[in-house]
């Protein structure tokens, strides 16, 4: 006796996209749309803005660099590896000086859950376990981990100094990977204010370490685009790659 119906089997292999519930971001939202490829596995996961969302967003303040806006992934996709969002607004950007020292977004993909994220820090007895730097295969190939990177309740950032920002070009967007004691705990693409609202089309090749620290599903390249139709723009994770571990 057959399991599936003919209609039933050609319904299971379309693809299929799983949205998230929204978060308000200044004047308008944003949430997590996850997208899977015909065979069901997670093909990106993207973070979908509305426009209003770059207007009315907080202003610098003394002793406060960002504002988090916490997005949640969609309750019925697939497995990604990924367990939240956590958009960084920095609007007088943040070190180091006159590299990322303009308004942007810090777009960070968390393989940890929140409450994980709360007890990451540099500070205490820990302290040098904290900053241990993650072996070669965690990171990409031309990438460093600079330890004046760290940041509380977020990580060590991975970064790389051919980008054209440390070499004297305008910052628009890169892609940084984020670690905390030895493990690879987030990738983050990190996109300027300005080119967000300058409606971009673009899509850039991720550079990939050999091997990450959870088993999940990695991205080769991320896209920064708009919408005109829905009045929308999206910063996505694209064609995810399968890790499954040790």
């Amino acid at each position: 006796m057959a399991l599936f119906s003919a209609p039933a089997l050609a319904l299971a292999a379309e693809p299929t996209t799983y949205t998230g519930t929204p978060v308000t971001v200044g004047n308008g939202t944003a949430h997590l749309v996850v997208s899977t490829t015909a065979a069901g596995d997670p093909a990106s996961v993207s973070v979908v803005l509305s426009r209003a969302a770059l207007e009315g967003l907080p202003n610098a303040e003394p002793g406060r660099m960002a504002w988090e806006f916490t997005v949640p992934m969609p309750e019925d996709g697939p497995y990604t590896g990924f367990d939240h969002v956590v958009l960084d607004w920095n609007p007088a950007g943040h070190p180091p000086s006159g590299v990322y020292s303009v308004p942007h977004f810090d777009v960070h993909f968390y393989l940890i859950t929140p409450e994980e994220r709360e007890t990451v820090s540099f500070q205490g007895a820990d302290r040098d376990q904290a900053l241990a730097p993650p072996e070669a295969a965690l990171v990409p190939a031309g990438y460093v981990v600079p330890p004046d990177t760290a940041v509380e309740h977020m990580g060590l950032h991975g970064v790389d100094p051919a980008g054209g920002e440390f070499h004297g070009a305008p910052f628009s967007h890169t892609f940084i990977y984020g670690y905390y004691k030895g493990a690879l705990t987030f990738v983050e693409p990190m996109v300027s204010l300005a080119f967000l609202q300058s409606r971009p089309e673009v899509t850039t090749a991720v550079a990939k370490p050999l091997r990450y620290s959870y088993p999940g599903w990695y991205p080769t390249g991320y896209r920064i685009g708009f919408d005109a139709g829905r009045d929308e723009i999206t910063v996505s994770l694209q064609n995810l790659e399968r890790f499954n571990g040790f």
